[in-house]
């Protein structure tokens, strides 16, 4: 219908003046986000962004090497670590911290919180597996602790 596609293309242009959410075309993580107008027409012209590939075993095995104390699901192809704190407000500080920087690198980790208690598990769902992605964000959560 006619009148949708103007609606799209507005959506799309307040999207590139930075009204209404995140700007069209900024620079993510070493990613360009695009509105959901704009992906549309990239994915018809075939100009996708690139996928997160998927680490293969060698790149795995350094990984998990230079990771301290996070454990490797096979079944998941995934990494998770157990953390403690003091308290709550220890715990949940660190997990506010953490979402920080998921934000920044547009990678969100599943987690679990029990009082003083905090799981976290990193896998990238887009490659089924384990990613630099989520070696990236381990680093990062790690080097929160010092």
């Amino acid at each position: 219908m006619p009148g949708q596609r103007i609606d799209r293309l507005a959506r799309h242009r307040l999207h590139r003046l930075g009204i209404g959410g995140k700007v069209c075309g900024e620079r993510k993580a070493g990613v360009v986000r695009h509105c959901p107008a704009h992906i549309g027409k990239r994915i018809s012209q075939g100009k996708a962004g690139p996928m997160v590939e998927k680490l293969n075993d060698e790149a795995r095995k350094a990984a998990l090497a230079e990771l301290s104390d996070w454990d490797h699901a096979v079944e998941r192809d995934a990494i998770s670590k157990h953390f403690e704190f003091a308290d709550f407000s220890e715990a949940f500080a660190f997990m506010t911290r953490v979402a920080l920087i998921a934000e920044s690198m547009d990678h969100h980790p599943e987690w679990k919180n029990v009082y003083n208690s905090v799981d976290i598990t990193l896998t990238t769902h887009d490659a089924d597996g384990l990613s630099e992605r989520d070696v990236k964000m381990a680093r990062a959560v790690d080097a929160l602790l010092g």
